[in-house]
């Protein structure tokens, strides 16, 4: 059935043409130690939020986008977009987000009289659509998205049939490639990388450029870079470099 709709009427929210700006009480204790015991106070945290009402569009940029979560998560955004449906072993299946806490969960609003009432996660602030998120990202391997899908073996084949058509034009970008940092396997998929010859500021310079560009084509407004490459290698444990932190 379809949501009804809601608004809240707090001392605590107030909403501009731009934004929801809402104020939160956290009650805690704090404690201190006091001639060798423990005293605990009732403390209170005040706690400001502000959330943008106009949902931008989004950008996703994966590294290792050529890997099984880049694949993976892409073709999950498409099949969503598209209500891709296929069959598996168990009947038909349609392309759905159960799982995620955010498109599939409720929270409780409150009581109407002695009804609880819930309303979807997703409805209590502006969110983008996750099937609106422009994919993009890099990779050590030039291998399309929909060659590269079928190569990690993750999703029913003929899920991947359905997809492949919208994912085979999908390329990574060329990606910076240090074999220090990357396990010693990897390094016969490298066959798109940035050059060698390239400092470390220019290859900065060179993904920051790659971001810039890929923002610039498709028209968005705020862009995530995700880490989702090969497991690091084992390196030895550096004065100055690891002790750092």
């Amino acid at each position: 059935s379809d949501m009804e709709s809601f608004s809240v009427v707090s001392p605590h929210l107030t909403e501009t043409a731009t934004e929801l700006h809402s104020v939160y009480e956290s009650h805690t204790q704090h404690v201190e130690r006091v001639d060798g015991k423990l005293v605990c106070k009732p403390a209170i945290q005040t706690i400001h939020f502000r959330t943008q009402k106009t949902v931008p569009k989004l950008g996703l940029m994966m590294i290792g986008l050529g890997g099984n979560n880049g694949t993976t998560v892409t073709a999950q955004i498409l099949a969503n977009r598209e209500h891709v449906r296929w069959e598996t072993k168990d009947g038909p299946m349609e392309a759905n987000f159960l799982g995620s806490l955010l498109q599939c969960s409720t929270s409780s609003l409150g009581f109407c009289g002695e009804e609880e009432v819930f309303v979807p996660f997703k409805s209590l602030v502006p969110l983008v659509d996750p099937t609106q998120i422009v994919v993009g990202g890099w990779d050590i391997n030039n291998m399309n998205l929909a060659d590269a899908m079928r190569r990690a073996k993750v999703l029913d084949i003929n899920l991947q049939q359905q997809v492949a058509p919208m994912m085979r034009h999908m390329v990574p970008l060329p990606s910076v490639y240090i074999p220090d940092f990357i396990a010693s396997e990897q390094s016969e998929r490298a066959n798109n990388t940035l050059p060698a010859t390239l400092s470390r500021w220019e290859a900065v310079e060179h993904l920051r450029a790659d971001i810039r560009n890929f923002k610039t084509a498709n028209h968005l407004d705020k862009i995530v870079v995700l880490w989702t490459a090969s497991t690091e290698r084992f390196c030895q444990e550096t004065v100055g470099v690891h002790d750092s932190a």
